[in-house]
């Protein structure tokens, strides 16, 4: 069985069923302007779908008993919090219902670029660099209470990370998350230090019917919140380390693969459990996919366990990765 793709995707997508390619597709340019093309080796920005990676980083820990899911926010950071509830806990930022103000509010915000008018972007190397975008203000709602997309709940993770593990987030994951996955080519990397191979990712201007790249509309390096740099083929290698237990006990897999919060109205959103989203199926096991979005970036990858195929979609144009899955859905999970 093999899998078409359209050909004005910009970017790559890789579907995997036990070891056979059904899709393996390039399309776009990596560089618009030097013509050159994006490959199966070229990495992508992929957004928020960093969580995920900073989630497993959080459930290691909690593993390895150096933290609890009902640690406290006022007990693990030595920051002061002002109006965030100190006891906002550590299950509560992973399942997005903390009430932590979020630096971005997806339900009443949708221009990213924004956030850099008066705090310039280049600035945000490391997860502290966040604090002047949300520490001032007050809580969203009492913790508990609801789910809540948040942002700033994975910055507070990855700095719980780095007060436990003494190191940046980054070389935490890399050491424990992608080297034990054997993901070479993923990284957290500065705008102004970009590896080889690494893709400009692409806003379109319709006033001048062109295009430019998002490098003063997000952060000069990923956060915990997202902005890793990633293959398709890495992000496979990831999915096969998770569900083969390199990186957590199965009973772990288990409970990050599990509803947590949400409510399932949207049923294509669905529900969130550590780090994944999780698509409700009545006729079998629930699809786990994660997921970004930043200007010029679109990404998703899903899994799921009832055929064991992982699909994977990265685009650096912003291109619908949403719709295309759907599809995948549709057409391929019967």
């Amino acid at each position: 069985m093999k899998i078409e793709m359209d050909n004005d995707f910009r970017g790559n997508a890789y579907i995997i069923q036990k070891d056979e390619v059904l899709l393996n597709y390039s399309g776009g340019y990596a560089d618009m302007a030097n013509e050159i093309p994006n490959t199966i080796e070229t990495r992508f920005a992929s957004a928020s779908m960093g969580k995920t990676f900073v989630a497993v980083g959080i459930l290691q820990l909690i593993e390895a008993r150096k933290l609890k899911f009902e640690d406290t926010l006022g007990s693990l950071l030595d920051i002061d919090l002002k109006s965030i509830d100190p006891d906002v806990t550590v299950k509560q930022l992973l399942n997005h219902t903390s009430g932590v103000p979020d630096y971005f509010d997806e339900s009443v915000m949708d221009d990213y670029e924004a956030l850099w008018t008066d705090f310039p972007n280049y600035r945000i190397r490391h997860n502290e660099d966040m604090l002047p975008l949300f520490i001032d203000k007050p809580m969203m709602y009492p913790k508990g209470v609801k789910f809540q997309y948040n942002n700033t709940g994975y910055i507070l993770l990855a700095m719980i990370i780095e007060k436990i593990a003494g190191m940046d987030f980054d070389v935490y994951l890399k050491q424990n998350v992608f080297d034990k996955c054997g993901m070479h080519d993923t990284g957290y990397f500065a705008f102004d230090r970009l590896p080889s191979r690494c893709a400009n990712s692409y806003i379109y201007c319709p006033e001048t019917e062109d295009f430019r790249t998002n490098i003063y509309s997000v952060g000069a390096k990923g956060t915990g919140d997202g902005g890793a740099f990633v293959t398709v083929g890495d992000i496979v290698k990831f999915w096969n380390g998770l569900i083969g237990y390199k990186l957590l006990s199965g009973k772990m897999v288990k409970e990050m693969f599990s509803k947590q919060s949400g409510d399932g109205k949207d049923p294509e959103e669905g529900y969130y459990g550590y780090g994944v989203w999780l698509i409700d199926n009545p006729e079998g096991r629930d699809y786990v996919y994660m997921q970004g979005c930043d200007d010029g970036v679109s990404a998703i990858s899903e899994y799921n366990p009832d055929n064991g195929m992982i699909t994977v979609m990265l685009s650096n144009y912003g291109d619908n990765v949403w719709s295309r899955m759907r599809k995948i859905r549709e057409e391929e999970y019967a």
